[in-house]
Parts: C-alpha cells; sequence; structure tokens
C-alpha cells in the first residue's frame, strides 16, 4: 500500500503515481465518507487525460463516461444485486478505467474472484488535505 497526503493543488502527483502504477484496463474502488475528495480525484484524472468539462458525480444516473477510456459510476443506491441486474456489470469489459463509488464488499469480492485487476483508493480528509491509500 501506498500512502500520499495531499491537498487539492497538489492531487496531479496522485494522478501521476496512478498513471505509473494501474494497468490500462482496471476497476478502481474509491471510498470515503461524503464529501472525502472521490469526485474531486476523478476530476483531477479526468483533466490530466485530456476531458474538457468538469466531471461530476454520476449520483443519479449511475454512470458518466469521459473520453473513450474513463468511466465514473456511483453506486450509492445500488445494491449488489441490482447492479448485476441492470448489466451494469456488463460495462467493465470496455477498455480503460472504472472509477467506482461506493461499491460494495460484494461487488468487489465477485470482481476479483472472475479475474478483473481492482485497485482501492480509500481517501480519508486532514485539516486542509486529504490522505490517499491506494492498493494496487
Amino acid at each position: 500500500m501506498k500512502e500520499f497526503k495531499a491537498s487539492l493543488d497538489q492531487l496531479d502527483k496522485i494522478v501521476a503515481y496512478l498513471e505509473e502504477k494501474l494497468p490500462r484496463n482496471c476497476i478502481v474502488f474509491l471510498r470515503g465518507d461524503l464529501a472525502a475528495g472521490k469526485t474531486t480525484l476523478t476530476q483531477a484524472i479526468a483533466k490530466s487525460r485530456g476531458v474538457e468539462g468538469e466531471a461530476t458525480s454520476p449520483t443519479f444516473s449511475l454512470q458518466h463516461c469521459y473520453g473513450k477510456n474513463l468511466y465514473h459510476y456511483d453506486l450509492y443506491r445500488l445494491s449488489h444485486e441490482a447492479f448485476m441486474q441492470m448489466g451494469l456489470f456488463e460495462e467493465f469489459e470496455k477498455e480503460g478505467w472504472h472509477l467506482v463509488e461506493w461499491g460494495s464488499d460484494a461487488l468487489w469480492d465477485f470482481l476479483k474472484n472472475v479475474g478483473y485487476h481492482v485497485a482501492l483508493i480509500s481517501i480519508e480528509p486532514d485539516k486542509q488535505s486529504r490522505i490517499y491509500r491506494i492498493e494496487i
């Protein structure tokens, strides 16, 4: 596990680390309390990939696609069973990074067991910065 402490204007070092360490195709679970910075990190990743406009949380749409290889999910209100029934699991077959907010432990276990590369980024607020714990 790698740990970083970074303010909002230092997110580029987190993104650079991810770009270096994560494979081209992976699913990244973003964990943290409300307002911890999950969507803010997604915005920094999108910006680094040349995405114009603001990346927002897909709270009501469940998924946003940024460019052709960056996908962002918010599964806050969705159980693992509902996720599977809706066919959203098939979205993980698309090439790129899939950033998942509020993914369940059941989904984590399922994805690991069927062979996907799954990473975890835990975000914890700390005064004027955040602590990012990254497990790849």
